[in-house]
């Protein structure tokens, strides 16, 4: 049984990250190509792209390195100072807001358009922040389209850098100009997260609260909130700080059921979703408490497992429920493997937050956790007395012999028996679930591989 207590000894603690130069905000007109060059500049697919203009609503950051130096990229929506209608002014909000905070702009304007009175209002709200910003002349996909990017002088700030974001001419030059700017800069820089930081994804179905719950944990208005469902198309992070405990919030786009019709924005959107649950520690899955518990909402819970977070259902809009808190219990224990506990909020009022973070705090320690060997086998030997193994056509009967924790976060054992053969569904399951009573991993995700002693 040593051998398996020191599985993850051998494993060398990676190298920290190099520090964080700065913040760089990406903010440009609609369909400029934003979203297209920073997915360019951070070699990823994290920002959502389509041809349809104002995809990208919220700010989303991202860290991008390049020669082994690292800022963090901020993805903002197109300005429109014209639209006067709200989502769009929420956009162009936000847009503000990440200027405010970075310490480099970079303007994108489509070259080939020329210069349009929205990006000339784009260029004012950048010359009254009083913030270095470099002038990005995309969709310069050939060289004898170079000369379009001169129109771009009028704009009085600076001389335009000549790229294309689809096809990543002029990237290199304009990412070692990036990392110079910044270094001579020479911002104090943002602190890299620490190992224990609890990343804690949100999900739920479409308009069930899920930003109204971020902006209402972080006191402000950090992401865009609507009644329009699918306002939210990316997934975007933000950093808590609570006392001693780092908390990121993933907010996501709504899940929706039968996804295989889904197409376009929607479906790139939720695709999203699911990658930020797999990059997760802690699933909040929202429910509305106004219309109780629905089948889409134990589909958004098997998400979460499958993603392997733990999870913990927050019942939102508590001031309109329409259940009791133990029909909502049971309803849980019945439907959902994971047996997790869940918290009762509102938005509105704030009531359950702070008793929100201190469980999904709580949680995560559950996650990260590891069972000593020796309790772990007394648990087992307390199964055996427990219940009668399945046994097999000859009466040859299940030995549930020794076991270890071989991983955490979330928490594997790998248990030792005579004949893996002889384990039933019914026994496998009994055995994963008085392990999470036992040891307090109520919705945790608990793995188990029985194998054959050799």
């Amino acid at each position: 049984m040593s051998d398996l207590e020191e599985v993850d000894a051998g494993e060398l603690p990676a190298p920290p990250p190099p520090p964080l130069l700065g913040a760089v905000a990406i903010v440009g007109f609609p369909n400029v190509g934003k979203s297209t060059l920073v997915n360019r500049l951070t070699e990823t697919r994290a920002a959502v792209v389509h041809e349809m203009p104002g995809v990208t609503r919220d700010r989303k950051e991202l860290v991008c390195e390049w020669t082994g130096k690292r800022f963090v990229l901020v993805d903002t929506g197109g300005v429109d100072i014209a639209d006067p209608t709200p989502l769009t002014r929420a956009i162009a909000g936000q847009a503000r807001e990440a200027v405010g905070e970075a310490d480099l702009v970079l303007f994108v304007v489509d070259a080939r358009a020329g210069v349009t009175p929205g990006d000339e209002e784009v260029a004012q709200i950048l010359r009254e922040a009083h913030k270095p910003v470099l002038v990005l002349a995309n969709k310069i996909d050939d060289p004898s389209q170079e000369p379009f990017a001169l129109e771009l002088h009028r704009l009085g700030l600076g001389d335009p850098i000549p790229i294309s974001g689809l096809h990543g001419t002029g990237s290199g030059d304009l990412l070692d100009r990036v990392i110079a700017e910044l270094e001579q800069l020479a911002p104090a820089g943002r602190p890299s997260l620490p190992d224990d930081a609890i990343r804690v994804a949100i999900l739920g179905r479409p308009n069930v609260g899920k930003s109204s719950l971020v902006n209402a944990l972080l006191g402000r208005e950090r992401l865009i909130v609507s009644e329009i469902p699918g306002t939210t198309r990316d997934a975007v992070d933000t950093v808590l700080e609570r006392g001693e405990r780092t908390f990121v919030l993933i907010d996501t786009a709504g899940l929706r059921r039968k996804r295989r019709h889904r197409q376009g924005v929607e479906y790139y959107s939720e695709l999203r979703a699911l990658e930020a649950a797999e990059r997760a520690d802690v699933a909040l899955v929202l429910v509305d408490s106004s219309e109780g518990i629905v089948e889409q909402d134990i589909a958004v819970a098997d998400v979460a497992r499958h993603a392997d977070c733990s999870t913990l259902v927050v019942f939102s809009k508590w001031d309109a429920t329409t259940i009791g808190v133990e029909d909502a219990r049971g309803e849980l224990r019945r439907r959902l493997r994971q047996r997790p506990t869940f918290v009762a909020v509102s938005a509105h009022t704030g009531r359950g937050l702070d008793r929100l973070l201190d469980n999904v705090a709580e949680l995560f320690d559950r996650h990260t956790a590891r069972v000593p060997t020796a309790e772990l086998n007394r648990a087992f030997a307390e199964l055996r007395e427990a219940r009668q193994p399945p046994s097999g056509p000859r009466g040859r009967r299940l030995n549930l012999l020794y076991g270890a924790q071989v991983r955490v976060r979330p928490p594997r054992f790998r248990v030792f028996v005579n004949d893996p053969g002889l384990i039933t569904r019914d026994y496998g399951y009994w055995v994963e679930n008085r392990l999470r009573e036992r040891f307090g991993l109520e919705g945790v995700p608990v793995s188990i591989d029985f194998v054959k002693r050799s």
